[in-house]
């Protein structure tokens, strides 16, 4: 009887010790960290595509806008006088101009048909969303991992984990993430 109850004693004595939350606490600060590290991640795999999209269409805008200019100073260039009406190789030159003027254009019109503004500031607002959302998932996740550490070390220093953890597992408290110096500066992307 004696026997019975010193077991079911230890057995209360060991299911109320934290033991388990105590392990369960420390691996949730392991997935934390793992988050901040994916966002981080994120960061580094997302910002330069972004960027490089960006400058390509900045860049097409660009050739477009140069299209039409091209092809407006050819059209300018080639002029038939009255005379040349009847010369062939005018009358081609000027087509050509012509095409190349209305090919330009039309690119230019499709181009201004999807992007009304016929500037690549939108793609820079999309760019700078992005970057805002990428640092603002660093932050939750810093914040996360920082609560989670938070709980994990609650649970080794107070009662009964702190007698569990000093008799048991000897686990040390976790760091909460830390600005590093400089780190108050937002990162600069430059074209």
């Amino acid at each position: 009887m004696l026997r019975a109850f010193i077991l079911l004693l230890s057995t209360l004595l060991l299911t109320s010790c934290g033991y388990n939350q105590i392990q369960t606490n420390e691996e949730a600060v392991f997935a934390a960290w793992g988050d901040v590290e994916a966002t981080y991640q994120r960061r580094a795999d997302l910002i330069p595509n972004l960027v490089e999209t960006v400058k390509a269409y900045a860049k097409h805008e660009q050739e477009t806008l140069q299209n039409v200019t091209a092809a407006r100073a050819s059209v300018g260039k080639t002029t038939i006088s009255a005379q040349g009406l009847s010369d062939p190789k005018q009358m081609e030159q000027f087509a050509q101009a012509q095409q190349q003027m209305s090919g330009a254009l039309s690119r230019l019109l499709v181009v201004a048909e999807r992007y009304p503004d016929l500037k690549a500031s939108q793609n820079f607002r999309d760019l700078q969303h992005q970057l805002e959302g990428t640092e603002n998932r660093i932050n939750v996740a810093r914040q996360r991992f920082n609560k989670t550490v938070q709980q994990f070390n609650s649970s080794i220093r107070s009662f009964p984990g702190n007698l569990t953890n000093s008799y048991m597992l000897n686990l040390e408290r976790k760091e909460s993430f830390k600005a590093t110096a400089g780190s108050d500066v937002a990162p600069q992307v430059k074209f």
